[in-house]
């Protein structure tokens, strides 16, 4: 098909996921042709530096040939094993050893879906099933975060904590709450120790205000991905988990977006030495190279489900694709890379220097913060540095700076309340670190010289200082 046919068929019939579909009608799809290492084409031949792996996913990077072989070997031998009638795979059996034997020592099974959305969704129903078999029918409400985000199935949603999706969806559900975010931006606490005091104070409230029995889990982000990065102090993740043990409620580890080093360890938690009893996963568990997540689940609740009323009863959750082998065979190699290839290492390595990057354009107009924890960072855009005022959405200030960005051959997430999310690659170099940095600056830049936007500054101190220097 010519560009013009295949646009023009997407726009009649491809639905797109969180997009206003008048616009992306009116707009046109970008094609994407191919990629290699940590650079994207378009079909018109456009190369753009990917500064986000995907969508937060392609971990290891693009056109790994060890990961292309593992999965046509795999098609070749076996390409569907059902996870039904007590059928399995090698693939997949090996797969959840793997992670058992690399997660937080509390995790000891696994289940595996297609992706993060029906993770979180597994793991609610998984909740919901335990604790009507251990005989504790009205724990059945939740408690996540503002700003979280954990997934869009239909319960899942409401669990996240964007307006988007919720709107016409009619979520969240009565049995579902939110405190709030441990935003330290947008707030004024007055240290690190402040801000984990009133997370655990804001959990034990709601507990207490609907009552400890009619609790079952409290579910987060290690650092809230979606919601605009926003990144904890160190200890609040163990604050959290210790305050759910006091309370008797789970503590469910959303790592879908910080699992498989994109924090440093491979698994968020283990920088806290942090325990839950279900953690969800997907993305960089086969870095986007075929569709798969996981639930990993503490023995006591594998045996509180296993033991629940009568035994010989089917537990009645399942997928089709679970435990799909060709997906499990990719994620073998994925981890292998991630290991014995060095890609963990490296992403360590290189964190300092993404750090410094993002840190350094803290001096620039047009940025009031810059947070970042390994390779997951975000910079947030303000009109004004010292009142941290945003700018008015009328600009439209995502929307220009996704564009200049691409006009400048670099791609990242430009979230909707002007914040820039960054999560490049394990295997980037220095040098494409120094190229990120120079597109992105440039970036910067070229939005700051529209008339509007500088206009929205004029009033700031930050800009009257510059231009009287």
């Amino acid at each position: 098909m010519s560009i013009q046919s295949l646009i023009e068929a997407d726009r009649k019939h491809l639905i797109h996921p969180v997009v206003s579909y008048r616009a992306h009608e009116a707009r046109g799809v970008t094609v994407l042709e191919s990629a290699h290492g940590v650079f994207l084409r378009d079909i018109e031949g456009n190369e753009l530096l990917d500064a986000f792996s995907g969508l937060w996913c392609v971990n290891t990077g693009y056109g790994h040939q060890s990961i292309v072989e593992a999965a046509a070997k795999q098609m070749a031998r076996l390409p569907y094993a059902t996870g039904y009638f007590h059928f399995g795979s090698e693939p997949a059996i090996e797969l959840a050893a793997k992670l058992i034997e690399l997660s937080p020592a509390s995790l000891q099974h696994v289940y595996f879906t297609l992706g993060g959305s029906d993770a979180v969704d597994s793991a609610l129903r998984f909740i919901t099933y335990y604790f009507n078999a251990i005989g504790k029918p009205s724990k059945k409400h939740i408690i996540a975060q503002q700003r979280g985000y954990h997934g869009s199935s239909s319960i899942g949603a409401g669990l996240t904590a964007l307006p988007v999706f919720h709107r016409h969806f009619d979520l969240p559900l009565a049995t579902q709450h939110h405190i709030a975010s441990p935003y330290a931006y947008r707030n004024d606490f007055a240290d690190d120790a402040a801000l984990i005091a009133a997370s655990v104070a804001a959990l034990e409230a709601k507990v207490e205000a609907l009552g400890a029995d009619n609790i079952a889990a409290f579910f987060c982000e290690p650092i809230q991905g979606s919601g605009g990065v926003i990144v904890p102090p160190v200890g609040w993740l163990k604050a959290m988990r210790e305050a759910c043990r006091k309370l008797d409620i789970l503590f469910v580890a959303d790592e879908v977006i910080t699992g498989f080093g994109r924090t440093g360890p491979l698994f968020a938690c283990q920088a806290e030495d942090v325990e839950p009893d279900l953690m969800t996963v997907a993305k960089g568990l086969t870095a986007g190279y075929a569709p798969m997540g996981a639930v990993l689940m503490s023995d006591a609740m594998y045996q509180g489900i296993a033991d629940g009323g009568d035994v010989s009863a089917a537990i009645g959750h399942g997928h089709t694709y679970s435990a799909h082998p060709v997906s499990a065979a990719i994620g073998l190699e994925v981890m292998r890379l991630y290991h014995e290839g060095g890609l963990l290492a490296n992403g360590i390595a290189r964190g300092p220097r993404f750090a410094q990057g993002l840190d350094a354009l803290l001096a620039h107009p047009l940025v009031g913060d810059s947070r970042h924890r390994g390779l997951l960072g975000a910079l947030e855009l303000v009109s004004d540095k010292n009142t941290k005022q945003g700018f008015d959405a009328s600009l439209k200030l995502p929307d220009r700076i996704a564009t200049a960005a691409y006009r400048n051959g670099l791609v990242f997430r430009a979230f909707g309340d002007n914040i820039l999310g960054f999560a490049p690659a394990l295997c980037y170099s220095e040098a494409e670190f120094d190229l990120l940095f120079e597109r992105l600056e440039k970036t910067l830049d070229d939005v700051l010289e529209q008339a509007d936007v500088r206009a929205a500054l004029k009033g700031s101190i930050e800009y009257k200082r510059r231009v009287a220097a």
